[in-house]
């Protein structure tokens, strides 16, 4: 077996195997600190809670039923936490624009650099507008690549809800970044 499935490192590491938990966090160690990092943009906040994800999949190994799948359950931890960070700080906003995404080196092109990084700008102030449950449905899909109902599992809601929430959420970025595509 080249590709194991989650599933099975999952039920392997549940056994004892340490090496089906290395593979499963290089496989998710880059998308999982995406979404948390897109939710919460305070380092020090987003490594917290990466860790605390990972500590929770090594406590709740024992437990581990091999009828779950893996990507859903491991999201659905995250995005608790994040909520739960959320919650903590309220009414602070909980998205603001990373200074590493911004900063953007120029090069040849200053003019379009500029553009560039005016649009990466535009789109964290259009996604710190968005409804936490829109925010967080889009995030699933796109840094997750989560599918509508493994979106509606983490989130506990119908998939027709989830449906809703990316449609008005794709809505209004497309709306709101109109002319960054020139």
């Amino acid at each position: 077996m080249d590709n194991p499935s989650d599933e099975s490192l999952m039920q392997r590491y549940r056994l004892g195997e340490t090496v089906a938990f290395d593979a499963l966090y290089q496989r998710y160690r880059g998308p999982l600190y995406r979404y948390i990092t897109r939710q919460c943009s305070d380092a020090g906040i987003v490594d917290e809670i990466y860790q605390d994800v990972w500590l929770r999949v090594i406590s709740a190994r024992g437990q581990w039923k091999k009828e779950l799948t893996f990507r859903p359950w491991i999201y659905r931890i995250a995005h608790n936490r994040v909520v739960d960070h959320w919650r903590s700080l309220r009414p602070v906003d909980p998205l603001e624009k990373p200074d590493e995404v911004i900063s953007l080196e120029v090069s040849a092109w200053p003019d379009a650099w500029v553009m560039i990084r005016q649009c990466v700008e535009r789109l964290y102030q259009l996604l710190g507008g968005l409804s936490e449950p829109q925010r967080s449905a889009f995030l699933l899909k796109e840094e997750g690549g989560l599918s509508l109902e493994q979106i509606a599992e983490v989130m506990d809601t119908g998939r027709e809800t989830i449906k809703s929430r990316l449609r008005y959420a794709l809505k209004r970025l497309r709306q709101g970044l109109e002319g960054c595509d020139e």
